[in-house]
């Protein structure tokens, strides 16, 4: 997976963190969970809000 993957991503972080409340996670949060999953291959320094923004909405998709 890659910053670009946002679906398997928001997945992946469902599976791990099922009861979050995604609306109000801190995205600096988000990120730190993102770069700590397993076969996630993206460099910490290409992520930006915008890329965080996505996750987080696809990830908000899954649980609305």
């Amino acid at each position: 997976m890659n910053w670009e993957d946002a679906q398997d991503i928001a997945e992946a972080l469902h599976e791990l963190h099922p009861d979050e409340d995604v609306l109000s996670l801190r995205f600096a949060t988000l990120r730190r969970w993102v770069l700590e999953l397993d076969g996630f291959e993206g460099a910490p320094e290409d992520s930006n809000e915008k890329i965080l923004e996505e996750i987080q909405m696809a990830w908000y998709d899954l649980v609305s």
